[in-house]
């Protein structure tokens, strides 16, 4: 694993939205009319321009989270973390967004106290592969993210009311059309983490779980019935997809977490297998 390759990842990752978003966001567009297609239409020629000419397509760069699977050594794997985001704040460029919380400090190179944030997932792959996800977060889609501490008995209804209650709350803060990551289940910051995966998978994917497909087909229908539409103009399309993880919970409680993305949903995954590299999307 070198620290160049994870460079090049993060530069992919915020100048080049992946095709799947592209293609949600252009069938968003044939479907919308007045100024809600207009929209669309510019956030389609800013993704063209950015990769065109290799720039981040959003002036908010993010704060990025990693995804660690497959690597033996993970002090190692975070000191290439380190040294890829401190060369690719200068090489992107990234926004330097990291700042001491109360002093809000800033030390020039997306790092700081408990930065990068890196989740290790898994210790080691058959075929001996080692990826890392990587996603882009802005803060105004991550602002008005929302965690909840449901009663057990409250079930899939109250799951849906809380996002629906997340989403109507956000208004048109988030730059919609969003994607929504929810993380059902674990406890209150598993739920956390699993919504943020949830925004890792690809949106022309559902889950592999019955009934948390059923509930991401049902709440991206509640959601788009709003009619907030691109960019807070009113339409058809407030939400691309709504993606749903679980994970087993306390048998008194049931934790969701509703982590609320841009239009601009960025995420690679760079992938080192037998001494080759690619970035995947």
């Amino acid at each position: 694993m070198k620290q160049g390759d994870l460079v090049e990842a993060i530069r992919v990752l915020e100048t080049d939205l992946p095709g799947d978003v592209e293609a949600s966001l252009r069938r968003c567009e044939a479907e919308e009319e007045g100024n809600a297609k207009a929209v669309l239409s510019a956030i389609l020629e800013n993704v063209r321009y950015a990769r065109e000419n290799g720039i981040p397509m959003c002036q908010d760069t993010g704060t990025l989270i990693f995804f660690v699977s497959g690597a033996p050594d993970a002090s190692r794997v975070y000191e290439v973390i380190e040294g890829a985001l401190i060369r690719a704040t200068e090489e992107v460029p990234l926004r330097p967004n990291t700042v001491s919380p109360l002093s809000r400090e800033n030390e020039g190179r997306n790092l700081g106290r408990g930065n990068p944030i890196v989740h290790f997932e898994r210790a080691g792959k058959a075929d001996g592969r080692v990826e890392i996800g990587i996603m882009a977060k802005g803060a105004g889609s991550e602002n008005v993210s929302r965690s909840y501490m449901l009663d057990p008995d409250q079930g899939a209804d109250m799951v849906r009311r809380a996002v629906l209650d997340a989403v109507k709350a956000a208004g048109p803060k988030p730059c919609p059309p969003i994607v929504v990551g929810v993380g059902i289940g674990g406890n209150l910051e598993w739920s956390g983490y699993l919504a943020k995966r949830a925004l890792m998978r690809r949106l022309d994917c559902e889950s592999d779980d019955r009934q948390a497909a059923q509930l991401e087909r049902e709440i991206l229908s509640d959601v788009n019935a709003l009619g907030i539409g691109p960019m807070g103009f009113g339409g058809k399309n407030t939400a691309l997809k709504v993606n749903v993880e679980m994970g087993h919970c306390h048998t008194a409680s049931l934790p969701v977490t509703v982590n609320i993305q841009c239009w601009a949903l960025r995420r690679v995954v760079a992938e080192w297998q037998g001494g080759k590299f690619r970035v995947c999307r």
